[in-house]
């Protein structure tokens, strides 16, 4: 993306940035707090997940507000690279 590889085809200024672990990012707390029930959500889904139950209403939906919960699927919640099988690669 830096490098031109971009839909503005040109140079972006940014430099990757790494802060101390001791920061106390609210935003990387955040992101550790939704990141398991998600991955369990695609990982184990046949198992109850509460705290998915709960998220899932916020990601994007397809028909928007009136969707809520449902429609998330490849447009609030992607997931890469996409599950094919739960053969081991």
């Amino acid at each position: 993306m830096c490098d031109g590889a971009n839909r503005l085809s040109r140079q972006l200024p940014f430099d990757v940035l790494f802060a101390d672990k001791r920061a106390m990012s609210s935003g990387l707390q955040l992101a550790d707090l939704v990141a398991r029930p998600i991955g369990l959500s695609v990982l184990k889904p046949e198992q109850t997940n509460k705290a998915f139950t709960v998220l899932k209403k916020k990601f994007n939906c397809d028909g928007g507000r009136d969707c809520v919960g449902s429609g998330y699927e490849g447009m609030g919640l992607k997931i890469y690279p996409p599950v094919e099988s739960e053969k081991p690669r």
